[in-house]
């Protein structure tokens, strides 16, 4: 079943490309915008993560936090974030558990792949309760920053 407004959202623990642990725990009292997407250096997904990045003062003034997450190794994550001059973590859901958790993995990807990550967002509020899901079937979409925005400055 997949997650609703109100539910706790799922708490995890991965790393991101800096090689820090990061628990969704350490952001309680804050605003936390999730991004799932499928593939670093793809063209949806940069377009997507670059236009947060563009916009990430409205984020901040909305005290919240923006956190990425993908399959692809944090290795490969800390090179797309460093060209792309990503200002927020990027994690490695390389054992596909929290993308699993959140409802947000495909089961067969373009090219026969399996287990990448659905492009999804969700914004969680300050107690950790989800309060935005928005999981994409077509990885070609983006999400509705319009909504993402209007949720955040309504909490």
């Amino acid at each position: 079943m997949s997650l609703q407004i109100g539910d706790q959202a799922p708490d995890f623990k991965l790393y991101s490309s800096e090689k820090k642990e990061i628990n969704l725990s350490d952001y309680r009292g804050k605003n936390v915008v999730i991004l799932f997407f499928p593939l670093a250096f793809t063209s949806v997904c940069t377009a997507e993560l670059c236009q947060m990045r563009d916009d990430i003062a409205t984020y901040a003034r909305l005290n919240s936090e923006v956190l990425g997450i993908s399959v692809d190794s944090l290795y490969t994550l800390g090179k797309f974030k460093e060209e792309q001059k990503l200002p927020f973590p990027l994690l490695s859901d390389f054992n596909k558990e929290v993308s699993q958790a959140y409802d947000s993995l495909y089961e067969t990807f373009a090219y026969g792949m399996r287990g990448v990550s659905k492009r999804s967002a969700f914004v969680i509020d300050k107690a950790g309760v989800i309060q935005y899901p928005e999981v994409l079937e077509k990885a070609s979409e983006v999400p509705d920053f319009v909504a993402i925005k209007t949720t955040l400055e309504n909490l």
